[in-house]
C-alpha cells in the first residue's frame, strides 16, 4: 500500500520551496519577480522534475520567461543540490501552468451565468406582479 505523502511528492515540496527562494535570490532579472511556482512533479526515479509556473503580466512575455528560466535551469539544479540532501538532484524544465487561467475563466463564466439567472427571475418576479 502507498504512503499517503510518497518520497516524490516530499521532494518535489522541497524543490519548490527552495526553487522559488533561488530564483528571487539567485535570478538576477527583475521580471522573474512576477514568476510563482504553482507545483513540482517528480519521476520516481528523480531523475527529472517539471516545474509549474504562472507569471503575472503580460502574457506575450510568458514564452520569454520559460524559456529564461529553462536556460537558467542548469545553475538553478546546481544550486538545488548544495541546498537539498539527496544523491542525485532532478533536471529541471519549467512549463506554464494555465490551470490558474482556465479556474479565472471558469469562474467569469460561472459568475456571469448566475448573474444572468438572477437577473431572469427578478423579471419574471416582476410579471406576475403585474397579473
Amino acid at each position: 500500500m502507498p504512503k499517503e505523502f510518497s518520497r516524490t511528492r516530499r521532494i518535489g515540496e522541497q524543490i519548490r520551496r527552495d526553487l522559488a527562494q533561488l530564483i528571487r535570490d539567485e535570478v538576477r532579472d527583475p521580471r522573474m519577480a512576477m514568476v510563482s511556482i504553482t507545483g513540482v512533479k517528480v519521476t520516481r526515479d528523480l531523475a527529472h522534475a517539471k516545474v509549474y509556473v504562472t507569471i503575472l503580466g503580460d502574457p506575450a512575455e510568458r514564452g520569454v520567461l520559460v524559456a529564461n528560466l529553462n536556460q537558467v535551469a542548469p545553475m538553478l539544479r546546481h544550486e538545488l543540490g548544495r541546498k537539498m540532501y539527496i544523491r542525485t538532484v532532478p533536471r529541471l524544465e519549467f512549463v506554464y501552468d494555465e490551470v490558474v487561467e482556465q479556474g479565472a475563466r471558469l469562474s467569469a463564466l460561472i459568475d456571469a451565468a448566475v448573474t444572468a439567472d438572477a437577473a431572469r427571475h427578478h423579471d419574471d418576479a416582476d410579471e406576475e406582479k403585474s397579473r
